[in-house]
């Protein structure tokens, strides 16, 4: 007798093994219908999977967590059969889930392009109508070497022969089509409905510029077509909102080919990164960090010691001089370090809380960059707090408490909050890992907050809670952190005296709001599509005149409020002012001020916003006061 527990800790017997579909339908037919495959004691597998023993069972249907990845993975392998079909000779090679979707590369006589695309989707369509059942079966690695030889699948015999020979391996086939496979897999192509092909691309054998340039076809795929549609009008409002064409429009930086990954600012632009970084200095101060500046460039030897030689040296650039190599730091750490070193500390001196605005830079590979939103050079609103173990929590939970206003006022309500654990390559031993991975979460459960744990993504020094933001289309971003580190403040000597006149290794935690402020600065525009609140506007406000008769009043308005620390432009230009309107309205700017002869004689000011509303006239001086009440805060 098997017996099979299911979620509800309900058991059912079978007198001979069973399949998944098998207790789906001993469930009922609407479940037998809706099952895309099991999870047999935590490990997910086909519905056609065989349960010989007693075992634990849930069934993966469309409202599981697992079904996406597995509709999306079952959808790139449809996608390798339409094009096999349509493009005899056409070699697979890999096609695995990415974010949002799924790619396959293929070798073929030629590539690929956006104008195969409809064909290969109707393809898909057709295949997905002839419901084809999905089989799964298992070879040894030589056969399955020698099997897709027989194909004339050069390439997946290739990924084949660099298992290891006593592993067996599972293929999946749909019809025609047969693919080395993990899975699991939807039970029949008839499963799949909501997908889409996006783009193609070039994508060298095995990311590798020597080896054979590849088509890769992209496709995004989702559990229904309502989900698929969302998708689909997101990225058409991101594509509107794309920073790159705001800044070209609003005049706010640019990028070039002598400079990858670098930005070029221009007043606009760098007057949102001074309010900005004003803003966040306001921050240091009130929640006592004292602010440094150390240098972009140091010894070599200093990174060796701090760990960043042996875990991150293929992201640094290096440079020489008198015969000493120095990289430029991609990190703020162990120069901070080296200020806390100055001089003795007691532990009545900790917390010591240090924040620095630290010019950065990386090797990022140029595939990688993309507009300001990921560069080489970058600024961070970069603290580390000196601390003992008992202030983790304290720290920790004054942190989040203050990064959560800073979200709040830059606009963004809907945070997530993640913790990032051990990855493979890092410092330190186990023990240490778990103090710190458990003071995170102490400081969390604290906080009240929820939490996500994301197994081998912490930096290699100490595992972090990560800050991740909703934007006003639905897109999630990472922004900041705070990281426990143990390792850094030993490897470089930092020390304080405690209560008992002994020499102790501080704990460092690193904080980041922000983060980058390029990245900060590039999400911020895409969030308020170009459309900034008031206090962050590049320009907030323009005051026009109507005639040349107001060009004084225009002039003596705009220098009451410049001189009052607001950013305000006029335009006496010789134009008609429903133009001038016009233009300033799609450059953006939060408000528009117009002096005609009636407001020029009752020192009023008419004011409009960019989106229209008429909020009639008002002194200059209630104007100002208007705008200090929007001030972030």
């Amino acid at each position: 007798m098997i017996s099979i527990t299911l979620p509800d800790g309900s058991q059912r017997q079978f007198d001979v093994p069973v399949s998944v579909q098998d207790v789906a339908a001993s469930i009922g037919a609407g479940l037998a219908k809706a099952t895309l495959a099991g999870k047999v004691d935590g490990r997910l597998v086909d519905a056609s999977h065989v349960i010989d023993r007693d075992a634990e069972l849930s069934i993966v249907t469309d409202k599981s967590p697992e079904a996406l990845d597995i509709l999306r993975h079952s959808t790139a392998h449809l996608l390798a059969q339409a094009v096999q079909r349509l493009f005899p000779g056409a070699q697979v090679t890999i096609g695995p889930v990415i974010d949002n979707g799924f790619y396959y590369d293929f070798a073929y006589e030629r590539p690929f392009t956006p104008e195969d695309l409809p064909a290969i989707e109707a393809e898909m369509q057709k295949i997905v109508k002839e419901a084809l059942p999905v089989s799964r079966s298992v070879k040894s690695r030589d056969d399955a070497v020698a099997f897709f030889k027989g194909l004339g699948e050069a390439y997946k015999a290739e990924i084949i022969e660099s298992i290891p020979a006593n592993e067996d391996l599972s293929l999946y086939s749909q019809g025609e089509f047969t693919d080395l496979c993990r899975g699991p897999h939807v039970p029949g192509t008839d499963k799949l409905r909501a997908f889409k092909l996006m783009k193609v691309a070039g994508a060298y054998w095995r990311g590798d510029h020597n080896n054979q340039m590849l088509s890769r076809i992209y496709g995004t795929a989702w559990l229904n077509d309502k989900d698929l549609k969302a998708y689909l009008h997101q990225l058409e409002e991101a594509e509107k909102r794309d920073h790159r064409k705001i800044a070209k429009v609003q005049d706010l930086f640019h990028l070039q080919e002598e400079g990858p990954g670098l930005v070029f600012w221009h007043p606009k632009g760098w007057s949102i990164w001074q309010t900005v970084e004003q803003y966040m200095r306001k921050v240091y101060r009130e929640t006592g960090y004292g602010e440094v500046r150390c240098p972009q460039i140091l010894d070599v030897e200093l990174w060796k010691k701090s760990g960043h030689w042996d875990n991150y040296k293929d992201n640094m650039f290096f440079t020489e001089s008198e015969k000493r190599t120095y990289a430029v730091k991609p990190m703020n750490c162990p120069g901070h370090v080296q200020v806390f070193n100055q001089g003795l500390h007691s532990y009545r001196d900790l917390p010591i809380r240090y924040g620095e605005f630290g010019a950065c830079h990386r090797n990022e590979p140029s595939g990688a960059l993309h507009g300001i939103l990921r560069v080489r050079g970058f600024t961070q609103d970069d603290g580390h707090i000196f601390c003992t173990e008992e202030q983790i929590e304290s720290e920790v939970r004054a942190f989040h408490a203050q990064a959560l206003k800073v979200y709040s006022d830059f606009g963004f309500s809907d945070i997530q909050i993640k913790i990032a654990l051990r990855p493979d390559s890092r410092l330190g031993d186990d023990v240490t890992w778990d103090k710190a991975e458990d003071a995170l979460r102490s400081a969390l459960r604290a906080s009240g907050v929820e939490w996500e744990e994301l197994p081998g993504e912490g930096a290699f020094y100490g595992p972090k809670i990560e800050y991740h933001l909703k934007d006003a289309i639905g897109r999630t971003w990472q922004l900041g952190t705070m990281q426990v580190d143990f390792m850094m403040p030993g490897r470089l000597g930092a020390e304080y005296v405690d209560e008992h006149s002994q020499r102790r290794h501080p704990v460092m935690l690193h904080r980041a709001i922000v983060g980058s402020m390029e990245r900060f600065i590039g999400i911020l525009i895409e969030h308020h599509a170009g459309q900034f609140p008031a206090w962050l506007a590049p320009v907030q406000a323009i005051v026009m005149n109507i005639t040349d008769a107001q060009a004084d009043a225009v002039e003596e308005a705009r220098k009451t409020l410049a001189n009052q620390g607001f950013r305000v432009v006029s335009d006496l230009r010789n134009e008609k002012i429903g133009y001038k309107i016009r233009e300033h309205t799609l450059q953006r700017v939060p408000y528009l001020l117009v002096v005609g002869d009636r407001e020029k004689e009752n020192g009023m000011l008419s004011v409009r916003t960019r989106g229209g509303e008429d909020l009639g006239s008002m002194t200059v001086d209630a104007f100002a006061a208007r705008l200090r009440e929007e001030g972030a805060g």
